[in-house]
Protein backbone atom coordinates (compact mmCIF):
# COMPACT_ATOMS: atom_id res chain seq x y z
CA UNK A 1 0.00 0.00 0.00
CA UNK A 2 1.11 2.86 -0.42
CA UNK A 3 2.49 5.56 1.77
CA UNK A 4 -0.23 8.17 1.80
CA UNK A 5 0.16 10.99 4.03
CA UNK A 6 -4.06 12.27 4.49
CA UNK A 7 -2.61 14.65 7.14
CA UNK A 8 -0.37 16.88 5.16
CA UNK A 9 -1.34 19.68 7.14
CA UNK A 10 0.93 18.94 10.18
CA UNK A 11 4.02 18.75 8.37
CA UNK A 12 2.37 22.55 6.84
CA UNK A 13 1.71 23.32 10.75
CA UNK A 14 5.40 22.27 11.74
CA UNK A 15 7.16 24.04 8.86
CA UNK A 16 4.69 26.87 9.84
CA UNK A 17 4.88 26.69 13.54
CA UNK A 18 9.13 26.66 12.55
CA UNK A 19 9.25 29.70 10.67
CA UNK A 20 7.12 31.98 13.34
CA UNK A 21 9.69 30.51 16.21
CA UNK A 22 12.81 31.50 13.74
CA UNK A 23 10.81 35.03 13.17
CA UNK A 24 10.24 35.30 16.85
CA UNK A 25 14.04 35.02 17.71
CA UNK A 26 15.02 36.82 14.79
CA UNK A 27 12.79 39.76 16.28
CA UNK A 28 13.69 39.05 19.69
CA UNK A 29 17.49 39.09 18.67
CA UNK A 30 16.70 42.39 17.15
CA UNK A 31 14.72 43.85 19.88
CA UNK A 32 17.37 42.81 22.50
CA UNK A 33 20.19 44.15 19.88
CA UNK A 34 18.26 47.93 19.98
CA UNK A 35 17.73 47.46 23.63
CA UNK A 36 21.54 46.68 24.61
CA UNK A 37 21.97 49.41 21.72
CA UNK A 38 19.81 52.00 23.51
CA UNK A 39 21.05 51.25 26.90
CA UNK A 40 24.71 51.88 25.68
CA UNK A 41 24.05 55.10 23.63
CA UNK A 42 21.67 56.41 26.74
CA UNK A 43 24.87 55.54 29.36
CA UNK A 44 27.53 56.77 27.03
CA UNK A 45 25.08 60.15 27.26
CA UNK A 46 24.76 60.18 31.02
CA UNK A 47 29.30 59.25 31.43
CA UNK A 48 29.76 61.67 28.81
CA UNK A 49 27.03 64.64 30.97
CA UNK A 50 28.78 63.40 34.26
CA UNK A 51 32.33 64.11 32.68
CA UNK A 52 31.33 67.79 30.96
CA UNK A 53 29.59 68.05 35.04
CA UNK A 54 33.00 67.11 36.40
CA UNK A 55 35.65 68.81 33.92
CA UNK A 56 33.22 71.89 35.10
CA UNK A 57 33.56 70.92 39.02
CA UNK A 58 37.48 70.35 38.01
CA UNK A 59 37.52 73.96 36.70
CA UNK A 60 36.20 75.64 39.40
CA UNK A 61 38.43 73.86 41.67
CA UNK A 62 41.79 75.15 40.36
CA UNK A 63 40.05 78.60 39.70
CA UNK A 64 38.85 79.08 43.56
CA UNK A 65 42.61 77.23 44.09
CA UNK A 66 44.20 80.39 42.03
CA UNK A 67 42.17 82.81 44.00
CA UNK A 68 43.22 80.61 47.18
CA UNK A 69 46.96 81.19 46.91
CA UNK A 70 46.21 84.82 45.35
CA UNK A 71 44.75 85.54 48.84
CA UNK A 72 47.35 84.14 50.60
CA UNK A 73 49.61 86.37 48.82
CA UNK A 74 47.59 89.16 49.21
CA UNK A 75 48.08 88.60 52.85
CA UNK A 76 51.24 87.87 53.22
CA UNK A 77 52.08 91.00 51.22
CA UNK A 78 49.62 92.73 53.88
CA UNK A 79 51.28 91.37 56.76
CA UNK A 80 54.63 92.52 55.59
CA UNK A 81 53.22 96.00 54.94
CA UNK A 82 51.49 96.18 58.48
CA UNK A 83 54.95 95.04 59.19
CA UNK A 84 56.81 97.59 57.94
CA UNK A 85 54.06 100.29 58.92
CA UNK A 86 54.54 99.44 62.69
CA UNK A 87 58.34 99.67 62.26
CA UNK A 88 57.89 102.84 60.44
CA UNK A 89 55.21 104.29 62.70
CA UNK A 90 57.76 103.04 66.19
CA UNK A 91 60.38 105.69 63.69
CA UNK A 92 58.39 108.26 63.98
CA UNK A 93 57.08 107.81 67.35
CA UNK A 94 60.46 107.18 68.70
CA UNK A 95 61.94 110.49 66.69
CA UNK A 96 61.07 112.99 69.24
CA UNK A 97 62.34 110.55 72.20
CA UNK A 98 65.55 110.11 70.45
CA UNK A 99 66.01 113.89 69.92
CA UNK A 100 65.12 114.93 73.78
CA UNK A 101 67.18 112.30 74.64
CA UNK A 102 70.07 113.61 73.28
CA UNK A 103 69.10 117.36 74.09
CA UNK A 104 69.42 116.00 77.46
CA UNK A 105 72.82 114.63 77.76
CA UNK A 106 74.05 117.64 76.19
CA UNK A 107 72.10 119.49 79.01
CA UNK A 108 73.45 117.29 81.91
CA UNK A 109 77.13 116.79 81.17
CA UNK A 110 78.77 119.37 82.94
CA UNK A 111 82.45 121.34 81.51
CA UNK A 112 84.74 119.32 81.87
CA UNK A 113 83.35 115.93 81.14
CA UNK A 114 83.98 114.45 77.73
CA UNK A 115 81.94 111.65 76.47
CA UNK A 116 83.47 108.52 74.51
CA UNK A 117 80.74 106.42 72.82
CA UNK A 118 77.60 106.21 74.07
CA UNK A 119 75.79 103.12 73.14
CA UNK A 120 72.16 102.56 73.51
CA UNK A 121 69.79 98.79 73.94
CA UNK A 122 66.35 99.32 74.10
CA UNK A 123 65.93 101.28 77.45
CA UNK A 124 69.39 101.14 78.77
CA UNK A 125 72.02 103.59 77.86
CA UNK A 126 76.19 102.89 78.20
CA UNK A 127 78.32 105.69 78.46
CA UNK A 128 82.47 106.18 78.57
CA UNK A 129 84.22 109.35 78.30
CA UNK A 130 86.79 111.09 80.31
CA UNK A 131 86.37 113.22 83.25
CA UNK A 132 89.09 116.24 84.55
CA UNK A 133 88.67 114.85 87.90
CA UNK A 134 86.23 112.93 90.50
CA UNK A 135 84.29 115.61 91.21
CA UNK A 136 82.85 116.30 87.34
CA UNK A 137 82.11 112.19 87.44
CA UNK A 138 79.77 113.38 90.73
CA UNK A 139 78.55 116.39 88.86
CA UNK A 140 77.36 114.30 86.28
CA UNK A 141 75.81 111.67 88.63
CA UNK A 142 73.99 114.61 90.41
CA UNK A 143 72.82 116.08 87.21
CA UNK A 144 71.72 112.62 86.10
CA UNK A 145 69.51 112.71 89.11
CA UNK A 146 67.61 115.02 88.60
CA UNK A 147 66.80 114.81 84.99
CA UNK A 148 63.28 113.75 84.10
CA UNK A 149 64.62 111.10 81.11
CA UNK A 150 67.22 109.33 82.87
CA UNK A 151 67.44 107.41 85.92
CA UNK A 152 69.34 104.70 87.89
CA UNK A 153 72.91 105.99 87.62
CA UNK A 154 75.77 103.35 87.78
CA UNK A 155 79.37 104.29 87.97
CA UNK A 156 81.12 100.61 86.29
CA UNK A 157 84.42 101.55 86.11
CA UNK A 158 86.81 104.67 86.51
CA UNK A 159 90.81 104.80 86.01
CA UNK A 160 93.18 107.34 86.00
CA UNK A 161 94.11 108.93 82.60
CA UNK A 162 97.36 111.23 83.27
CA UNK A 163 97.56 112.29 79.76
CA UNK A 164 94.47 114.31 80.13
CA UNK A 165 95.65 115.98 83.70
CA UNK A 166 96.56 114.39 86.80
CA UNK A 167 93.61 114.33 88.48
CA UNK A 168 91.87 113.13 84.88
CA UNK A 169 90.08 109.66 84.73
CA UNK A 170 88.12 107.25 81.94
CA UNK A 171 85.31 106.35 83.33
CA UNK A 172 82.28 103.97 82.41
CA UNK A 173 78.74 104.46 83.53
CA UNK A 174 75.13 102.67 82.49
CA UNK A 175 71.84 104.48 82.92
CA UNK A 176 68.08 103.82 82.05
CA UNK A 177 65.89 105.88 79.46
CA UNK A 178 62.70 106.82 80.82
CA UNK A 179 61.36 109.33 79.04
CA UNK A 180 58.44 111.39 80.87
CA UNK A 181 54.72 111.51 79.68
CA UNK A 182 54.34 113.70 76.77
CA UNK A 183 51.87 116.25 76.49
CA UNK A 184 49.94 116.41 73.02
CA UNK A 185 49.88 120.00 71.60
CA UNK A 186 46.16 121.63 71.59
CA UNK A 187 45.94 120.86 68.12
CA UNK A 188 46.88 117.20 67.58
CA UNK A 189 44.79 116.55 70.70
CA UNK A 190 41.64 117.45 68.02
CA UNK A 191 42.24 115.36 65.61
Amino acid sequence: MPNINLLPWREELREELKKQFIIVIVAVALVSIILVGLSWFVMQSNIEHQQTRNDYVQTEINRVSSQVKEIKQLKAKRAQMLERMRVIQNLQGNRPVIVNMFDELVRIVPDGVFFAKVTTTDNQISITGTAESNNRVASLMRNIDRSAWFTSPSLTQVTANKGFGPRANDFAMSMVLSPPEMALPENEGER
